[in-house]
């Protein structure tokens, strides 16, 4: 009796929503699901593209799981998770972002069964993890190795691994043309991490094969002024001045006051500033320069200068574009036009200004350091170019990732139904409810080649079944046989060069495997309403104001 006569305790604000339990967890794994059934259909040569238009009008037409995840603007809190490990899988490997999203659902999607019997999250995430290791160490035994190749065999294995990144994109017809541009760009900065040294510049017209790589710098011409068409347009191994400095007559910054006692004498302060520049102009003429370029304004006064003297000027080029010929050329960009010495100029082996679609483009061709290049794409569409774009971002960090962890898996769903035998197989080994988690993390796995042969429009039952039997040969040969999307059968994935870098399936299920730890961890989701009534009372005041300020509103977390 006194039990009931107690009074109620509040703890948290009023109008705070709490979920917990069992259904709070279940409602989050459903939420989970829902995202990655977006991005599904993605996967894979055959797969669909997402149209996303947003609020300001603009439309993005994807691929690219992370893309597509960033711009879904999620608001549910667990499923942001899946945005986030898509966002990182983008910036760590660059490919496999759609991969991510849908093991990591998978993954909830197998555990939710056993959610509902009751059993606790902890044991489903203690044997998740064990899988976890497991599968990892699995792909670092079946990894191939590509150390120890001529350069030339490098090439055509990471053409390879660019091109199976590339099937699956909106360029997939074109991937025989874009991978060796790829792998060249990628070879040709070297051991440089930067990404920004490798330019893509997108012009408008034309189609995707008159794409072209420059090794070296190329960069949209700017604005100029009356004397630039005079001025010689090519020039072979010219050395290059780089300025961060202005050269145009400008009016002076300070609010400087002279005085005056004879108009003659005004002439002499005219004659001082025409000097003043004429001086700068004189200095860069005699460094021996045939290229100048500033970050700054290059006037007309200027640019008639150098036309007389067979120069080539470019002022306001931007400065990622002016960092990149610097690195390119060996060449220091100048504050400054003093004491300008032989070992700040850059040189390189063509210069050029060539005609690229409506547009005119400066191209510096055989640069010495070479820690540079810079792809210019063409096609139809806008959207289309910006996709292409998206599409070689991916191509060119898995290169790059190849080219450092230099080992690679079967691709096609091999790998993932290789180790989704060796978990099932392994799972016979332990006794306990954990025999039945990992072999629904080993069920999970099998999502990647059954969503490959839906998106292409297969029976992924049957052709499971027929890779099941595959991977189950005891002399392992069927380890790399992955889904034939040009049949609907079967193949050896190694054979036909559907090649990916360990280090993209690693970093995989490493990171789908965390979120889904992550969010069956979660059994209480508390949403505080002080947010909502402060937007409430902000609204009311703006109201208020609207009305004359006679009026106050009433925010709509505020008690009446």
């Amino acid at each position: 009796m006194s039990a009931m006569l107690q009074p109620q305790i509040i703890l948290l604000k009023e109008g705070t929503d709490t979920s917990q339990g069992k259904p709070q967890l279940v409602s989050n794994i459903n939420a989970c699901t829902a995202v990655a059934d977006v991005v599904r259909t993605t996967l894979g040569p055959r797969g669909m593209d997402k149209l996303i238009h947003d609020d300001k009008g603009t439309v993005t037409i994807s691929n690219d799981g992370a893309t597509i995840m960033k711009l879904l603007d999620i608001v549910h809190p667990a499923a942001k998770i899946l945005a986030d490990i898509a966002k990182s899988q983008d910036s760590e490997v660059g490919d496999g972002t759609t991969t991510v999203v849908l093991l990591a659902a998978e993954f909830l999607r197998e555990a939710k069964p056993f959610i509902e019997d009751g059993v606790h999250s902890q044991n489903l995430i203690r044997s998740y993890r064990t899988a976890c290791s497991l599968a990892i160490e699995k792909i670092k035994d079946l990894a191939v190795s590509i150390e120890g190749k001529s350069l030339e065999e490098k090439k055509s294995l990471l053409a390879k691994c660019a091109s199976t990144t590339l099937s699956s994109k909106l360029i997939g017809g074109e991937k025989e043309f874009f991978a060796p541009m790829v792998v060249d760009a990628v070879i040709s900065i070297g051991n440089e991490d930067r990404l920004n040294m490798i330019g893509i510049k997108k012009v408008p017209g034309g189609t995707m094969r008159d794409s072209f790589l420059v090794n070296g710098v190329a960069f949209k011409k700017t604005f100029s002024y009356a004397g630039f068409e005079q001025q010689p347009k090519k020039f072979l191994n010219p050395k290059i001045l780089l300025l961060n400095v202005e050269l145009e007559l400008k009016s002076e910054k300070e609010n400087a006051e002279i005085r005056l006692s004879d108009p003659a004498q005004y002439q002499s302060i005219v004659d001082a500033e025409w000097n003043i520049i004429y001086d700068k102009l004189d200095k860069c003429v005699s460094s021996g320069a045939k290229v100048v370029l500033s970050r700054l304004a290059i006037g007309d006064l200027a640019t008639q200068y150098f036309a007389d003297r067979d120069i080539f000027c470019a002022g306001r080029v931007a400065e990622e574009d002016l960092k990149r010929v610097a690195a390119a050329t060996g060449g220091t960009v100048q504050t400054s036009v003093n004491n300008i010495i032989d070992e700040v100029l850059g040189t390189c082996e063509i210069f050029e200004e060539r005609q690229v679609g409506n547009e005119r483009f400066n191209i510096f061709n055989g640069c010495p350091s070479g820690q540079t290049a810079t792809i210019v794409l063409r096609g139809g569409a806008d959207q289309f170019i910006e996709e292409a774009e998206r599409s070689l971002h991916d191509a060119i960090m898995i290169v790059r990732r190849a080219l450092k962890n230099s080992t690679v898996v079967a691709g096609g769903g091999a790998i993932d139904m290789e180790i989704s035998r060796y978990l099932r197989q392994h799972a016979r080994t332990i006794a306990g409810k954990s025999q039945l988690f990992i072999n629904s993390y080993a069920k999970a796995l099998e999502v990647i080649p059954r969503q490959l042969c839906d998106n292409a429009g297969f029976d992924a039952t049957d052709v499971l079944n027929k890779l099941r039997q595959k991977h189950a040969l005891p002399s392992g040969e069927g380890a790399p046989y992955g889904v034939d999307i040009a049949t609907g059968g079967i193949a050896d994935s190694f054979a036909n060069f559907v090649w990916e870098p360990a280090v993209v399936k690693i970093n995989a299920i490493n990171a789908a495997t965390e979120a889904a730890c992550l969010i069956l961890s979660v059994d209480e989701t508390i949403k505080n309403p002080k947010s909502e009534s402060a937007q409430g009372d902000a609204a009311a005041s703006a109201m208020g104001r609207g009305r004359g300020g006679g009026f106050r509103g009433r925010g709509r977390g505020m008690r009446r």
